[in-house]
This record gives C-alpha cells, sequence and structure tokens, in this order.
C-alpha cells in the first residue's frame, strides 16, 4: 500500500470513528443517562472511556456488545451491525452488499 493510501485510510477510519461516537452519544442522550450513569449500568471503572468513545478514540471490546446494546435500548443485532459498518467496513461491506443492493 502506498503511503497516499494509507493516509486515506487512516482518514476514512477517523472519520468512521467520529461518525460512531456521534451515533453513541445520541443514543445514551436518547436513554436519558449521562456518561457517568451509562458507566455505572455497565460496570466501567471510568466514565472517561464513554467519553472516549463518543470522541471517536477507542472501541467496544466484542464480549461487550450485548451488554452495551442492552444499555442503549437498541437490539443486539443491528447495534453490531452498525459497530462493524464503522469499525470494520470492508467486512461489513463482504458481508453485507447484498443486502445494501436489496434495499437500494
Amino acid at each position: 500500500m502506498i503511503a497516499s493510501q494509507r493516509k486515506a485510510s487512516s482518514e476514512e477510519s477517523k472519520e468512521h470513528r467520529l461518525a460512531l461516537g456521534a451515533w453513541l452519544r445520541e443514543l445514551r442522550e436518547e436513554q436519558g443517562l449521562s456518561q457517568r450513569d451509562l458507566s455505572e449500568i455497565l460496570g466501567l471503572e471510568y466514565y472517561t472511556f464513554i467519553s472516549q468513545l463518543e470522541n471517536g478514540r477507542g472501541k467496544i471490546p466484542s464480549n461487550r456488545y450485548r451488554d452495551w446494546a442492552q444499555a442503549l435500548g437498541q437490539d443486539s443485532k443491528t447495534f453490531v451491525r452498525k459497530l462493524l459498518m464503522h469499525y470494520d467496513p470492508v467486512s461489513y461491506e463482504i458481508l453485507f452488499s447484498d443486502d445494501l443492493a436489496e434495499t437500494c
């Protein structure tokens, strides 16, 4: 991969993380939860982890996807699909490109 492709990929990844963070913040706020409230529900030691995610840094550990979906009032499959779209867009496209064509 040439340097310009790596830079574009890095920028795209950053944009995906920022978009996901905004979505997570929106879900949290729709539930009427503060960052501290959500961290308590999830049993997190530091509420700052929520802030980091909402600001496009870090990832939700896959073993906690169901916990997060439940805490944010989301269907687990739909929630994980959205995470995958942002965390790994290439895999998302491979797995769901047929679904995307059907909805267009």
